[in-house]
């Protein structure tokens, strides 16, 4: 007559058993790197003096269209007079 090796488990027991392969290579930690406080005010100030170049730029091109557009405006009525 056949018994089971574990009457109370309704599933068979397992026919092997996993062991793991080489554990899993320890990675390297990055080497730290530190960065000075006038490293960072240097990039800041750098950023906000490109920054107000940047504005100033946009900004005299507007003047120059808006100059020029007032500029042919006033030339075409200069010509329809005449």
């Amino acid at each position: 007559m056949f018994l089971p090796k574990y009457p109370d488990s309704p599933t068979p027991p397992p026919a092997h058993t996993h062991t793991p392969a080489d554990p899993a290579p320890v990675r390297r930690a990055l080497p730290s790197v530190s960065i000075s406080t006038g490293a960072v005010v240097a990039v800041i100030t750098g950023g906000v003096v490109l920054t107000a170049l940047l504005a100033a730029v946009a900004v005299s091109a507007i003047s120059v269209a808006v100059a020029a557009v007032v500029l042919r405006s006033l030339l075409r009525e200069q010509h329809r007079r005449r």
